[in-house]
């Protein structure tokens, strides 16, 4: 911990140190969550046989039930009191850590189908865990720390690359460890937390103290933030029901389809949800508000779901030189770190500086990322995880700096629509890239080109069209397909080891999903140019000037952190 965490602390009573430290230890639990999913992700994939999109909807269920806590709890917190959401969040963590457990029970039994709906249930408990703890923490953090809470909210936030490292560096070397004992090391820290925490006198809500009506509040959210919220809701209505015998038809091969029906309802539950605002809240949002969401979103699929793929994606490239999981405990490692000293480099280049900065690293190291090889990949990954740092607390500085009306909802809201984007679009899509790589390696590989029928007009015949969301149509390799093909050809060539040539081919599949990482660096690539414009906007303005209710000003040079916010997972 730095200096100066330490001499704030001091003075600070002991509860409050408690109260600080129980909320650093709860985000911590969120990370053991997140990164113990995703470093499994593969392992569920084979175990389970889902393609590289459903394993995409898989990770995904455990991020976007974190906005429907985050923004949910934002509305009527101060109703139920921080100390009831926390007892809440502590029940849903220990929820996820018996149904995963169990879940690896029924699996090693045979029973496969129970054992991936607990996962998946399960891992939906576990995100709204997740979003209620989040709820909490950073209003109560800026509550107690109302005149240093860019500073502190860093410090707080800084256990959520600090939990990636612990859980991850226990993961890699427990490695020989079954899948189920991994996930149930949540309840350690969950346990944790509780126990610190139930004891203690949470403070009253800020936005209560400063005088802010509940209408105010909303109002700096508005409409357009509501429709963007209605939209992302709509969408994962529609998948989540995917499938559901109650809400769906049979097409003629028997697939199960989402009926019409269904899908006007969940339409109308999104268009629900924008009127019943804007009856409320008679206002259109903050435009400035609504332009930071729609930056929000390409920002949480590139640091949330990059980091939730990219031990997936680098296992090709590892092939038993090293554990895939490194880079990401690597990475995180850099975040927790720069977190702790942000306020002096947020100084220097000025929040939206850092953040147009920040986004020309992600998309260089991205980029360098899509083909290092050895220790370029760790040089590259240095890259990707200074740019990375700073993005979510320095847009929240942001945020909390333009709607101060807003208060923990509008930093709530963001946070939790970063969340619902990357759950709902942003794994599946980068699960589709890969899907596109993988064919595109298998018809350059000279091992494909052998087998007859495999490659037909530099085209790969062992392919299924899939959509998600009614919206992200994407093609895969049919293993099933692909094996057909191969023992088919095997049969007319007796040389032919099917077998071999399936492995073969399997390694052109893992290793070409390195290369989906460059396509991803068209997340940051929106990201630089939405700040660029912000620059330029402020600029015509006299230059950025914070909005304030009470008691301060800050102009863009002067301008000191950033608060981190919400996983972040």
């Amino acid at each position: 911990m730095s200096e100066n965490a330490s001499t704030g602390l001091n003075h600070q009573t002991r509860e409050q140190q408690l109260l600080f430290w129980g909320c650093f230890i709860a985000l911590v639990t969120t990370a053991f969550g997140f990164i113990a999913r995703m470093f499994l992700i593969s392992t569920w994939q084979k175990e389970f046989g889902l393609d590289p999109a459903e394993s995409g909807r898989l990770a995904g269920i455990g991020i976007w039930p974190f906005a429907v806590s985050i923004i949910g709890f934002s509305l009527f917190i101060d109703r139920i009191g921080y100390k009831t959401a926390m007892v809440l969040a502590f029940l849903g963590h220990m929820t996820w850590a018996v149904m995963g457990v169990g879940a690896y029970l029924l699996s090693q039994q045979g029973q496969t189908d129970t054992a991936y709906s607990l996962l998946y249930w399960g891992s939906l408990v576990l995100g709204l865990a997740n979003g209620t703890v989040e709820a909490f923490i950073n209003p109560v953090v800026a509550t107690m720390f109302s005149r240093e809470k860019t500073k502190w909210l860093n410090i707080l936030h800084a256990g959520w690359p600090g939990g990636l490292v612990v859980a991850g560096v226990l993961t890699i070397f427990l490695d020989f460890l079954p899948w189920g004992a991994k996930v149930g090391m949540l309840a350690v820290p969950a346990l944790i937390y509780f126990f610190m925490l139930i004891p203690l006198k949470f403070p009253i809500q800020e936005r209560e103290a400063a005088g802010v009506s509940y209408r105010e509040m909303l109002a700096e959210f508005g409409v357009l933030g509501a429709a963007v919220v209605g939209f992302l809701v709509t969408l994962q209505l529609m998948d989540f029901f995917q499938g559901v015998e109650a809400v769906s038809t049979k097409t003629p091969d028997g697939t199960l389809v989402l009926a019409g029906w269904a899908k006007a309802m969940f339409i109308a539950i999104g268009v629900a949800i924008v009127l019943a605002f804007g009856i409320y809240t008679r206002s259109l949002g903050r435009p400035l508000m609504f332009f930071l969401i729609l930056i929000m979103m390409p920002l949480a699929t590139t640091e949330i779901g990059t980091d939730g793929w990219i031990t997936t994606i680098m296992e090709g490239v590892a092939e038993g030189k090293f554990h895939p999981g490194w880079i990401l405990v690597y990475t995180s490692a850099i975040m927790m770190v720069l977190r702790f000293f942000a306020g002096p480099i947020v100084h220097a280049l000025s929040p939206l500086g850092l953040l147009a900065v920040s986004s020309l690293l992600a998309i260089v190291g991205l980029l360098s990322l899509s083909n290092a090889v050895g220790a370029m990949i760790f040089v590259a990954a240095t890259l990707y995880g200074f740019g990375k740092t700073f993005f979510w607390p320095t847009m929240l500085g942001v945020v909390s700096e333009q709607t101060p009306k807003g208060g923990a909802l509008t930093l709530n809201a963001i946070s939790g629509i970063g969340m619902l984007a990357v759950g709902t679009l942003g794994f599946p899509y980068i699960g589709a890239l890969q899907a596109e790589q993988q064919i595109r390696a298998l018809e350059e590989s000279e091992v494909a080109r052998r087998i007859p029928g495999l490659i037909v007009d530099g085209k790969l015949q062992a392919v299924t069209d899939k959509v998600i969301y009614e919206i992200i149509s994407y093609t895969i390799v049919d293993q099933e397909k692909l094996r057909e093909i191969v023992q088919q050809a095997a049969r007319k060539d007796p040389q032919l080891n099917a077998e071999k040539v399936l492995a073969e081919l399997d390694a052109v599949i893992q290793r070409s999903n390195q290369a989906a990482l460059g396509r991803m660096a068209m997340f940051p690539g929106i990201m630089l140019a939405g700040y660029l414009i912000l620059i330029l906007y402020f600029r015509a303005q006299g230059g950025y000037r914070a909005q304030v209710l009470v008691g301060h000003e800050a102009e863009d040079e002067k301008f000191v952190g950033g608060v981190e916010g919400a996983v972040e997972a």
